[in-house]
């Protein structure tokens, strides 16, 4: 069993951090002793957030994670960095002949640019410590088994899962180990509401997942890199 606080005195990237899994996985990086960062595209923090006044979370408000001086910006500008979460993404469903051009690069925008942007100066930040660090990004498990009906958003998701396996074999040698989870539906507000007569109880919940990013992204994990991690729960 791992050390409860392997992360005490460790600065980590969490983008996302105000929707439903993000705050989880902030909440238990702070439990574990993680000092936060926090880059977030809203004017303000939520009301509802449950990290908005804690000391070792910094937030940047108004902070577009597709805009590549922005992002280039941000990580120059970190302390120390040790570890980068990246769970910022959308998610839209249409056919192939109801999805314009412009669907289709707005989920790549939100979800592979993101992820690409983020990963590419997560590893510059953590190489001016030369201590290594960890990386983990999110797909989907309709890039690992396609369904239809939304092609703008797995093929988006896939880009993500391969961006991981080519960065993790990329940055091995120099101790930086990278690795994405793949969760299926997240029993999450939102996804309730959209689905008001699916089975609830069979999705994977925030704090689960989170439980697995932690571990990902912790001194605990020695040994896993280039890994699409399946978190389906029941689903």
């Amino acid at each position: 069993m791992s050390d409860l606080r392997d992360l005490d005195g460790k600065h980590v990237v969490v983008t996302g951090a105000t929707g439903g899994l993000g705050g989880a996985v902030v909440a238990l990086l702070l439990e574990r002793g993680a000092t936060c960062h926090v880059p977030m595209f809203e004017a303000a923090v939520p009301a509802h957030v449950v990290w908005r006044d804690h000391a070792r979370v910094h937030a940047t408000p108004s902070m577009a994670l597709d805009n590549e001086a922005a992002v280039t910006a941000y990580f120059a500008a970190l302390p120390a960095l040790w570890g980068s979460v990246h769970l910022v993404g959308g998610f839209a469903a249409a056919a192939i002949a109801d999805t314009s051009l412009a669907d289709f690069t707005k989920q790549h925008q939100q979800n592979a640019v993101t992820s690409f942007l983020c990963s590419r100066e997560a590893v510059k930040a953590i190489r001016r410590t030369g201590g290594g660090g960890r990386i983990v990004n999110v797909a989907a498990r309709p890039a690992l088994s396609p369904a239809g009906g939304m092609i703008a958003y797995t093929t988006s998701k896939a880009a993500v899962a391969s961006l991981t396996q080519c960065l993790a074999a990329e940055v091995l040698a120099e101790g930086i180990l990278v690795n994405a989870i793949v969760p299926s539906i997240i029993d999450t507000p939102a996804n309730r509401a959209s689905m008001p007569s699916a089975d609830f109880a069979a999705w994977p919940k925030p704090a689960e997942l989170a439980e697995a990013i932690a571990y990902l992204a912790s001194p605990a994990n020695a040994l896993t890199s280039g890994t699409l991690v399946p978190v389906y729960g029941r689903a």
